[in-house]
């Protein structure tokens, strides 16, 4: 067996216990328009977790993520630095952040790990990093 990998520093059960606070977040969601719905919960340096999910509108650009709503939420807190975020939806299968998400997460650091589970799949848990490889980052403006 090989060593855990040191970027995801998440056990199983700290990623499903983070995972049933993202799950609870999913029955909060406003998603009259595409039927799914999706929670994050985005935990902050200090342990402290903030929660998200997806809220839709008729002008389909103006919907906001659940990622994107978890990270504005502790921003708005004050809280600059991730561990990890968990993302769960009512679909069967796992969903990754979508191209938007992955680029607002990245501002805070591609060490992120992130956690997603659908309501039949299994735990699927990556870092950032790899689902945004060579990302545009703060680095790149100076």
């Amino acid at each position: 067996m090989s060593a855990p990998d040191p970027r995801r520093a998440f056990s199983p059960d700290d990623a499903a216990d983070l995972l049933r606070v993202a799950h609870a977040a999913v029955q909060l969601a406003y998603a009259p328009y595409s039927k799914v719905r999706v929670g994050a919960a985005l935990v902050g340096a200090d342990g402290q977790v903030y929660t998200g999910c997806n809220v839709e509108n008729a002008s389909y650009g103006l919907t906001i993520c659940a990622e994107r709503s978890a990270v504005c939420r502790a921003v708005a807190a004050g809280e600059r630095k991730f561990k990890s975020i968990a993302i769960a939806t009512d679909r069967p299968q796992a969903l990754m952040p979508c191209g938007a998400c992955r680029q607002v997460l990245a501002e805070f650091g591609l060490e992120l790990t992130v956690i997603a589970q659908g309501q039949q799949s299994g735990i699927v848990q990556v870092t950032l990093a790899e689902l945004l490889p060579r990302a545009f980052s703060p680095g790149d403006l100076r």
